[in-house]
C-alpha cells in the first residue's frame, strides 16, 4: 500500500477560523460577534447656518486622523451660542467616516464636588465599545487606550471645564471634539485646535429664522432687528422662534417691539420652555463670591464695558481676579481696541440675565449710585487734564487715579464713550439731575474734539432738562450753549440760534459774566458762518470783554476774534491779536490753545500772501494736534496744508498731507480732501 506524506501548510491571507482534519463530519463554526458601533451623538435640530470656518476645522482634523493618529478640536463660547448643534451637525453628516462609532459624554453629569468621576465615564465608553471595564479603576484608562488603538471613533466631550479632564480621556486614535464654556488654551499643548464660537451674524441669524418661518413672514429689517435683540445667540433665537411658530398670526414686528423693552427680553429669558435662564443660572451659581459681586455690577451697570478700575470703584473686591474668572467662562470678553487700559464686555444676553438677577437687589440703587459717581468723577478729572476752561462744577474725583496727559485723558473718554452716554441716560432716569449736567459739562472736550454729534445732542438735551430741575440757571445756559455748538457744527444754524435764544432768557439770573460770554461766542460763530464777519467781530469783542481776568477765556475769544478779523479783510490786525494771545498762552501753559492758535495764524499769513509762513504755522498746528490726539484739529491743519501746497506747487507736501488725512479719516491717500 502506498503511503503519502502530508504537509500541513496554510498560505495567503487568512481571515477567521482555519480547521485541519483527516475526516470531517459535522462542523459548526461560531463567528465572533462584531464589536458594537455606538451612535451616541444626538441628531442636529433643524436648519444650520454660518459655521463654515468651524466645520472646515473639523474637516481638516478628520483628514489628518484618516491617515492614522489622533485629532483634537475644541470649541469654546458662551452658553447658547451653538457649540453642541455644530458638533451634532458635523457628526450627522460624516458618521460613515467613523467606523468605530461616535460616543458622547456630558461631563456635567459626572461632575461632583468640583471633580469629574472619570473612571465611571470611561466605564461607559468601554461598554459602548464592547469591552468589559476592569474593576480596578486605574486599569480602565489603559484599557481605553488599547481598545481605541485600532478603531476610528469620534468622541464628543461636552461641558468640559478643565484641560486636565480632556487629557485624561484622550484615546489612542480618532477625533476628540470638545465643547466648553470656559477658555481652554492649555489644550494647544497636546495639539488641539482651540476655536472660540461667536454669535451668528445678522445675515446668518436672519437666514436661520427665515428657515423656520418661511419667506412670507417678517421683513428683512424685522428679522435683522430680531437677531440683534437676541444677541445672535441661536438659543435665544430658538426661544423667540418658538413663540412665533406657536402663533401663526403673531406679527414679527410686534415681537421686535416687545423685545426692545428690557423687561420684554427678560420675559423670553425666563420663559419656562426656554433653556436660557437655567443655562446662566447654573454658571452664576458656580461663581466665587467676588465673581458674583462682579456679575451683580454687570446687571446694574448702564453701559456695556467694565474694567478693574470701575469694578473696584463700585466695591468689587479682588476685581482683577473676578474679571479673569468671568472671562474664563465666557461671561466677559476682553475688548480689543486702541483705548487705554483693559476693558471687558459682557454679551447682551449675559447682561440681560445679570439684570434679572439684580433688579430686586436691596442695594441696587446704592450700587448704581457708585457707578454713576465713578464716571462723573473720572470724566471731570479727564476734562481738567486737558487744560483750563470755564467750569461751573466743583472739583471732584480726587480719590480716583488721574491722567498723565491731556491726550491720555481724551483717549480714555473716547474709549468709554458708550458707557458715558449710558450713565448720563440712566442718571437722568433716576432723576439725579446734578450728576447729569455735571457729566455733560465734562464731556465737552470729547464731543467737541471727536465730533460725536449723536451722543453730544442726546446727552445735552438731558443736560438742559436736568439743569432746569436742579435750579441752576448758569448750568442751563451752559448746557444750551454746548447743545447749540453741536447744531452749529452740523450746519443746523436755525436750531443753534433757537438754543441761544432760550439760553438768553436765563441771563438775568446768571452772576458769572463768563457764562454770558459763551453765548456771545457762539453767536459770533453763527455770524461768521452766515457771511457777516463785521457782526462776528462785534460779538467776539463782547465775549472778550466778558472774559477779562480769565486767562483761558481771553485767549479763546482772541482766537475767535482773529478769525472774524481775517474774514473781514483785516488779517494784519488778526496777527496782532494772535501774537498777544500766544504770549498769554505760553505764560499760563495753555497747551490746548497753543495747539489751536497757529492754525488761525496760518490763515492770516495766507490772506497776506505769506505762503511759506502759512505752511510753517499750519505744520506747527498739525504737530501739536497729533501730540494731543486731537484728530479733528489735525485734519483741519492738513486740509489747509493741501491747499497751500497747491498754491505753492509743492507736490511732496500735498502728497504727505493727503496721506495723513487718509490715516485720520480712514480713507486711502488718494481719497483725502
Amino acid at each position: 500500500m502506498e503511503h503519502r506524506r502530508v504537509a500541513n501548510t496554510v498560505s495567503g491571507t487568512v481571515s477567521g477560523h482555519v480547521v485541519q482534519a483527516d475526516t470531517i463530519g459535522a462542523v459548526h463554526l461560531h463567528q465572533a460577534e462584531p464589536p458594537p458601533r455606538p451612535h451616541q451623538v444626538r441628531p442636529s435640530h433643524g436648519p444650520f447656518v454660518n459655521r463654515e470656518p468651524e466645520l472646515a476645522a473639523l474637516m481638516s482634523a478628520l483628514g489628518r486622523i484618516e491617515a492614522g493618529g489622533l485629532g483634537i478640536v475644541v470649541f469654546t463660547g458662551i452658553g447658547g451660542v451653538g457649540k453642541t448643534e455644530l458638533i451634532a451637525k458635523f457628526t450627522e453628516e460624516h458618521r460613515a467616516r467613523f467606523p468605530g462609532g461616535d460616543l458622547y459624554a456630558d461631563l456635567l453629569a459626572y461632575r461632583h464636588g468640583g471633580g469629574v468621576d472619570l473612571p465611571s465615564l470611561l466605564a461607559g465608553f468601554l461598554r459602548a465599545l464592547g469591552a468589559e471595564p476592569p474593576a480596578v479603576e486605574a486599569e480602565r484608562f489603559t484599557m481605553f487606550r488599547t481598545v481605541t488603538a485600532e478603531r476610528r471613533c469620534l468622541f464628543f466631550l461636552d461641558n468640559v471645564e478643565h484641560a486636565a479632564e480632556v487629557r485624561a480621556l484622550l484615546p489612542s486614535s480618532g477625533l476628540v471634539v470638545v465643547a466648553s464654556r470656559r477658555r481652554l488654551p492649555a489644550l494647544r499643548t497636546v495639539g488641539a485646535e482651540v476655536r472660540q464660537l461667536g454669535p451668528l451674524s445678522a445675515t446668518a441669524g436672519a437666514d436661520l429664522v427665515r428657515a423656520w418661518l418661511g419667506s412670507e413672514r417678517g421683513t428683512d429689517g424685522e428679522l435683522a432687528a430680531l437677531v440683534e435683540l437676541c444677541g445672535g445667540l441661536p438659543l435665544a433665537l430658538n426661544a423667540v422662534g418658538s413663540q412665533l411658530l406657536d402663533r401663526d398670526n403673531l406679527p414679527v414686528g410686534r415681537v421686535v417691539a416687545e423685545l426692545h423693552d428690557r423687561e420684554g427680553r427678560l420675559a423670553v429669558l425666563d420663559d419656562g420652555e426656554s433653556d436660557l435662564g437655567p443655562t446662566y443660572d447654573l454658571v452664576h451659581e458656580r461663581l466665587s463670591p467676588q465673581g458674583r459681586a462682579l456679575y451683580r455690577l454687570i446687571g446694574v451697570h448702564p453701559g456695556p464695558f467694565v474694567s478693574a478700575e470701575s469694578a473696584r470703584a463700585a466695591g468689587v473686591e479682588q476685581a482683577g481676579a473676578a474679571l479673569r474668572e468671568l472671562r474664563a467662562v465666557h461671561l466677559l470678553d476682553e475688548v480689543v481696541d486702541d483705548g487705554p487700559g483693559t476693558r471687558f464686555r459682557a454679551h447682551d444676553v449675559v447682561r440681560l440675565h445679570a439684570y434679572g438677577r439684580t433688579r430686586e437687589l436691596p442695594g441696587r440703587t446704592e450700587l448704581l449710585a457708585r457707578v454713576v459717581a465713578y464716571y462723573r468723577g473720572r470724566a471731570a478729572l479727564a476734562d481738567r487734564a486737558m487744560g483750563s476752561r470755564l467750569r461751573l462744577q466743583e472739583e471732584s474725583g480726587a480719590e480716583l487715579p488721574g491722567f498723565a496727559s491731556g491726550a491720555a485723558a481724551l483717549e480714555w473718554l473716547h474709549a468709554e464713550r458708550a458707557n458715558l452716554r449710558a450713565v448720563v441716560e440712566e442718571a437722568a432716569g433716576q432723576r439725579w439731575h446734578g450728576e447729569v449736567w455735571r457729566l455733560c459739562e465734562s464731556l465737552w472736550p470729547l464731543y467737541h474734539g471727536r465730533k460725536l454729534y449723536e451722543d453730544w445732542i442726546a446727552t445735552h438735551r438731558l443736560g438742559v432738562e436736568s439743569a432746569q430741575w436742579d435750579n441752576q440757571p448758569a448750568a442751563v445756559v451752559r448746557m444750551r450753549n454746548q447743545l447749540a455748538r453741536a447744531h452749529f457744527e452740523r450746519g443746523e444754524h436755525r436750531l443753534a440760534a433757537e438754543q441761544l435764544a432760550l439760553a438768553s432768557e436765563q441771563l438775568p439770573l446768571v452772576a458769572d459774566r463768563r457764562v454770558v460770554g459763551v453765548l456771545h461766542e457762539t453767536d459770533g460763530l453763527l455770524c461768521l458762518a452766515d457771511g457777516r464777519p463785521g457782526e462776528a467781530v462785534e460779538r467776539f469783542t463782547l465775549a472778550l470783554a466778558e472774559n477779562r481776568g480769565d486767562a483761558h477765556g481771553e485767549i479763546v475769544q482772541s482766537y475767535n476774534l482773529a478769525q472774524a478779523l481775517i474774514a473781514d479783510g483785516r488779517a494784519r490786525e488778526a496777527l496782532d491779536v494772535l501774537g498777544g494771545a500766544a504770549e498769554r498762552a505760553e505764560d499760563t501753559g495753555d497747551h490746548d490753545m497753543l495747539m489751536k492758535l497757529p492754525l488761525v495764524r496760518a490763515r492770516a499769513h495766507r490772506a497776506l500772501g505769506q505762503l511759506d509762513l502759512a505752511v510753517a504755522q499750519a505744520a506747527d498746528c498739525a504737530r501739536r494736534a497729533e501730540e494731543r490726539s486731537q484728530v479733528a484739529k489735525e485734519a483741519q491743519a492738513h486740509t489747509l496744508l493741501v491747499s497751500l501746497a497747491a498754491e505753492l506747487g509743492d507736490r511732496e507736501l500735498a502728497e504727505r498731507s493727503r496721506a495723513r488725512l487718509g490715516e485720520l479719516t480712514g480713507q486711502g491717500p488718494d481719497e483725502g480732501p
